[in-house]
């Protein structure tokens, strides 16, 4: 009885677990975009943050936008004027599907404070693995100033979710303290 239960116990576990990261195995070949599309598409972000809107980014717009790893890949040289959250997601991923339109609301009440990015796992695999994504969603907490703070995976409940993001921004790109019992 006690290995029935033991097996129970380690099955839920792993079905809990299962619905709250995926597993960024599946794999697409990335695309390749030349520098003209590239600068468009850095455009295209800087208008979309002035809207309030999260910004999907390629490898190209993350290395003039956040940073240049291929310059610098032994130090942290924050690019960007105002701290970012990127979310490392797949459009196949549960768990991200529920962080989307969060992190949609969360862009438009932080709007001038952070920058929301967006980095498609399946066609950005080189970025997922500089950061060793491994789990999606993952999230990197990018400060204007100091080290940026890598985390995977989302809360039980979406509102318990978006109260999780609040407290990490505040926290780690706006350095305020916040009361975590809320």
């Amino acid at each position: 009885m006690k290995i029935m239960n033991r097996i129970l116990y380690t099955a839920f576990a792993l079905l809990a677990l299962s619905m709250v990261s995926c597993n960024s195995g599946q794999t697409a070949q990335p695309e390749v975009k030349d520098t003209v599309e590239a600068t468009a598409s850095v455009q295209e972000a800087v208008e979309q943050a002035s809207n309030g809107a999260p910004i999907h980014i390629t490898k190209a717009d993350f290395l003039k936008l956040v940073m240049d790893y291929e310059k610098n890949p032994d130090q942290w040289n924050f690019q960007g004027d105002k701290p970012c959250l990127i979310d490392f997601y797949a459009d196949w991923c549960a768990p991200c599907r529920i962080t989307s339109p969060i992190l949609d609301q969360l862009a438009r009440d932080y709007s001038g404070k952070i920058n929301v990015y967006k980095v498609d796992v399946d066609k950005e695999q080189e970025l997922a693995a500089v950061f060793g994504v491994q789990s999606i969603p993952t999230f990197l907490f990018c400060p204007v100033e100091g080290k940026p703070t890598i985390s995977a995976g989302i809360a039980g409940s979406p509102e318990a979710t978006k109260q999780m993001f609040i407290q990490q921004i505040e926290e780690l790109l706006l350095n305020k303290k916040v009361d975590s019992t809320l």
